[in-house]
């Protein structure tokens, strides 16, 4: 191939990135039967981390989240990611959920995807609705 060839090439491929990169984005259109089952499977997820947190969690020592945290009370999902003492950096909310895990639970850590530890924020940042976010805020 040419340099001329190679040159063009490049500047068609160039111009199709930019009509791609300009064209303008739509949101996706749902309807209300769409906008209700999303609710429902929600609803769902946090009833699964309701019962998760009231007693659902395996524990090596029978305690659980709510002992600490009755109705996930003084958990503040709103100011993550933020500093923790406990962890000495700053952290995201699933973070300091399993270090709860790992220590007054004495119990196995959950992966950040795993569908437990969904619930489970599900459940906490559903407790907290309508608080003002202030992320790293002590």
């Amino acid at each position: 191939m040419t340099y001329r060839k190679t040159y063009r090439t490049l500047l068609a491929a160039a111009s199709m990135l930019m009509v791609v990169q300009t064209a303008p984005v739509q949101a996706d259109e749902f309807s209300d039967e769409d906008l209700a089952r999303w609710q429902q499977e929600y609803l769902s997820v946090v009833g699964q981390g309701d019962k998760l947190f009231h007693g659902g969690l395996s524990s090596k020592n029978t305690v659980s989240c709510d002992q600490c945290h009755p109705n996930a009370a003084n958990t503040h999902p709103e100011t993550y990611p933020k500093f923790q003492r406990q962890l000495g950096r700053v952290v995201a909310l699933w973070e300091m959920i399993n270090w709860c895990i790992q220590n007054p639970l004495e119990s196995e850590l959950l992966a950040a995807d795993d569908p437990r530890m969904i619930a489970l924020q599900a459940y906490i940042v559903e407790e907290r609705r309508g608080a003002v976010l202030e992320p790293g805020k002590h």
